[in-house]
């Protein structure tokens, strides 16, 4: 294929001798760029989907600007016939084309590299899911290069090119959209959803490279390169000779196979992982637990045929999932796929277990209908079940499946037991920890205060919790608890440093009488409250005018994980609310968790905590912070181990809602802390991307402007050098002919 790269070198050299190349990749790359900022910026999420999420869009009118002289012009001009008439088969002429137009696509998106990278530097953002993001990038634009060829290939007219190839490119588009599947049959629906764009190049975008995927957008490739070859040789064939009629029918009979093999596509195995955290593979844990089965566990997952087309690759996910689980159990894990619309068995099977069929709309005849599918899961292990009656995410299945399974297949149980009394919160003050821990741990309170108390039982009780005493224990109750970790027990002890004065409101210094067992494992914990002023949540202001008005409060950080541990692993933030620093002592033993950015500093006690007050902090204080910590006791040493969190506000209600790796975090604790670590790692598979945090406002310009600004002009600096220089070439050249 040495003419085929020929071509390429030739067609790349064309685009770059021409001022409209550049016009081309400064108006995408600026408007690319330009929403990017806008979305990311304001989300505050260190993630390139505002950029992959709008490509298909802006691709569908790029490509085509692109590739619509490819062929069009060559006809035009009747350079294609000189052009054939080189030692060149027509074949070679197609993929070279094909390769200069792609190659030219891939260096315009190239312009936004400079944006990954500084993204990777500046935050926690998994790299592999902005390769898996080019990955697809780069199969979307061969399949819109190579459409954008075909439709250049038979016509004369660049316009006329563009208008067909963006038509089929947006078609291609649209019919993966619930506005329009909504409209058809739910059979045809899950075939245009097959067919589109939207859910090949969405799932590898989030970091899967899926061999159906692959298949897809190879298939169509190679359909549309195979197509506009047709067209250039249909020129030179007479139409009464065979060779017309057999190309004629190999292109029906490839196009049938193209489309009849993307619609049994969800047939095919295999796909790669890029996610750092392996976030749609299964955990280590998981398999272990699977392996360890000695007994037979039957999944039965109740789906309809015709589910709702938006529905479909979140079900291709649920049926992965399960294929992976069935193969890691070695046959003990029994997977069912059951549709209750065929039978009155099967449907009478879905009631009995709690599964009942939920309503969707369909359009019918320019109005919306109601129908009834079923799609719900459940976990049977002898006489006990877990039903889930809609699944309505997948992202913590794989957790929810393997909890169900070690929770109906272990018979012991743990005891947690919170401190009651001192203004203590107990377990029911916790939104969702019964529902993540209940099944598993015996939960209780435990009263230890006073003389009449009795020791804490390390019989029945695993982790003791204190969760942010308002009062300081008494000198009984806090002998029973460092007693109880001395003799091996563990300890989570959630510290509230202040009370807030709600007349004031300012804060007052708290204790909570536990600060000699801290003190002894390496640990004191500051009064003064720490506030981040480049990581904070934000608060409402109120309304100013016409507006409500949002702004960062400091004294709320969000922490970031201060080391690789199980505890955090998966995890990119915790939403914390009036925190005291941790400073430790014992750095051998004591494992920082949650930390600060660079640009913490103390806030005094006393000091107001409004916030629309000027927070002045001298930078010289500026520093990281430790919020959270794990003492880890040497080995020999009897004493159990404990986690240590300067805030006991991150377990209420709203920081919960704000930021569920909140209480990802909370049973992570509890399970490590009662040395059961099977489902830590998979329940802290974290899918959302990490926060866009700076320590500087220069670096936040720097990033944004540098891109935004600084990437398009170099394409300007470029392209005038380039332009320019090929004028002053031509010239040279003439001048040599007529001297």
């Amino acid at each position: 294929m040495r003419g085929a790269w020929t071509v390429a070198r030739r067609e790349v050299r064309g685009y770059f001798d021409q001022s409209t190349a550049y016009v081309l990749i400064v108006a995408f790359l600026g408007l690319t760029l330009f929403l990017a900022f806008r979305t990311m910026y304001a989300m505050g999420v260190a993630s390139l989907r505002p950029i992959f999420d709008l490509l298909p869009i802006l691709f569908a009118i790029f490509v085509p600007a692109v590739t619509m002289r490819t062929l069009a012009e060559e006809r035009r001009s009747k350079t294609l016939e000189w052009l054939l008439a080189q030692p060149l088969t027509e074949s070679e002429v197609v993929v070279g084309k094909f390769l200069g137009d792609w190659l030219f696509v891939m260096l315009a998106l190239a312009g936004t590299l400079p944006t990954a990278i500084g993204v990777l530097l500046v935050s926690e953002a998994d790299a592999g899911v902005i390769l898996a993001q080019y990955i697809g990038a780069g199969l979307l634009a061969a399949q819109f290069v190579a459409l954008g060829l075909w439709a250049s290939s038979f016509t004369r007219n660049q316009i006329t090119a563009f208008i067909v190839a963006a038509a089929v490119a947006f078609a291609l588009f649209l019919i993966g959209l619930p506005i329009v599947q909504i409209g058809v049959p739910p059979a045809v629906a899950g075939a245009l959803a097959r067919l589109s764009v939207l859910s090949h190049f969405e799932n590898v975008a989030r970091g899967v490279v899926d061999l159906r995927d692959v298949l897809y957008f190879a298939s169509t490739t190679a359909l549309f390169l195979m197509l506009a070859l047709f067209s250039i040789q249909r020129d030179r064939l007479s139409h009464g000779r065979p060779e017309w009629t057999r190309m004629r029918v190999g292109t029906a009979v490839v196009t049938l196979l193209v489309l009849m093999t993307n619609l049994l596509g969800s047939y095919v195995r295999g796909r790669i992982d890029l996610t750092s955290g392996n976030l749609y593979t299964l955990e280590q844990g998981t398999r272990d637990l699977l392996g360890d089965l000695d007994d037979l566990v039957q999944v039965k997952l109740f789906a309809s045929s015709e589910l709702p087309p938006e529905l479909q690759l979140q079900l291709r996910d649920v049926r992965d999932l399960l294929a992976d689980m069935r193969r890691a159990s070695n046959g003990n894990l029994v997977v069912t796929d059951v549709d209750p619309d065929e039978s009155e068995e099967a449907e009478e099977e879905a009631s009995q277990l709690g599964i009942y069929p939920v309503e969707f709309n369909v359009l019918r005849d320019d109005q919306f209908e109601v129908r009834r599918g079923y799609y719900g899961l459940a976990v049977v292990y002898a006489d006990a079940s877990d039903v889930t009656p809609v699944i309505e995410r997948t992202d913590d299945l794989e957790f929810r499946l393997a909890s169900a399974i070690y929770d109906m297949t272990t018979t012991e149980r743990s005891g947690i037991a919170f401190v009651e009394g001192y203004g203590a919160k107990q377990s029911t003050d916790i939104p969702g920890l019964a529902q993540s821990l209940g099944d598993r741990y015996t939960m209780r309170s435990v009263n230890i205060g006073g003389d009449s108390a009795a020791a804490i039982n390390r019989d029945s009780t695993e982790v003791i919790v204190v969760a942010g005493p308002l009062e300081p224990l008494d000198s009984m109750a806090a002998r029973r608890v460092i007693d109880f970790v001395d003799a091996g027990g563990a300890a989570l002890i959630l510290v509230e440093p202040v009370r807030i004065d709600a007349q004031s409101p300012t804060p007052l210094p708290l204790t909570n009488g536990l600060e000699d067992l801290m003190a002894r494992r390496g640990i004191t914990v500051s009064r003064r409250l720490v506030l981040d002023l480049a990581s904070s949540e934000r608060v409402n202001m109120g309304r100013q005018g016409m507006f409500q008005v949002i702004a960062p409060y400091p004294l709320w950080p969000i922490a970031l994980p201060a080391t690789r541990h199980a505890l955090t692993s998966g995890l990119n933030s915790l939403s914390m609310g009036w925190v005291g620093e941790l400073e430790v002592s014992d750095s051998m033993n004591v494992l920082p968790l949650w930390r600060t950015t660079e640009s913490a500093g103390l806030h005094g006690v006393g000091a107001p905590l409004l916030p629309d007050q000027d927070w002045n902090v001298p930078p010289e204080e500026l520093r990281v912070r430790v919020l959270a910590a794990a003492v880890v006791p040497p080995e020999g040493d009897a004493r159990g181990r404990m986690i240590v969190v300067g805030d006991a506000s991150f377990v209420e209600p709203q920081f919960m809602q704000q930021n569920p790796s909140n209480l990802t975090f909370l049973a992570n604790a509890i399970d490590w802390l009662a040395r059961d670590e099977a489902l830590i790692g998979i329940r802290s598979k974290n899918r959302t991307p990490p926060n866009l945090v700076f320590e500087s406002d220069m670096s936040r310009n720097v990033l944004k402007w540098g891109n935004l600004l600084g990437v398009p002009l170099l394409f300007v600096l470029l392209g005038m050098v380039r332009v320019t220089g090929r004028r002053r070439r031509a010239e040279a050249r003439w001048g040599e002919v007529i001297s």
